[in-house]
């Protein structure tokens, strides 16, 4: 199997899009992905390491060194969420629940859309 049969592989084990691992990896469009998995572009060493970190393996899986995708970690986050972490980890525990408590408002407003959206159907 081949860097760019496992990198196909990996996105699909994960159910990710190609939409979405060129989203995490910077690139414009998928159409990148869909060249790089079919072998039409090739990657440099830095970006094995990015394409590694987005798919949650480390680069030796993807250079076929390791036979198993040993997991780096359970999630694997875009750039934005890393950010989003970070600014997370300096605020205070009131700052914490602040935001803790902004997010469970926006989750009960998408619930409750999403059922009202069931509703409109049935």
């Amino acid at each position: 199997m081949t860097l760019y049969d496992r990198i196909r592989t990996r996105r699909e084990q994960l159910n990710m899009s190609q939409e979405e691992l060129a989203k995490r990896l910077g690139y414009k469009s998928r159409s990148t992905i869909a060249k790089i998995e079919s072998g039409e572009n090739d990657i440099t060493q830095s970006k094995i390491v990015a394409f590694a970190k987005a798919l949650g393996v480390k680069p030796g899986y993807l250079m076929g060194w390791e036979d198993v995708p040993e997991p780096t970690s359970s999630l694997s986050l875009t750039q934005q969420e890393e950010t989003h972490i970070k600014k997370y980890r300096q605020l205070d525990a009131d700052g914490k629940e602040e935001i803790d408590d902004i997010i469970d408002v926006k989750l009960a407003k998408l619930q409750r859309k999403a059922e009202e959206d069931v509703e409109s159907l049935g």
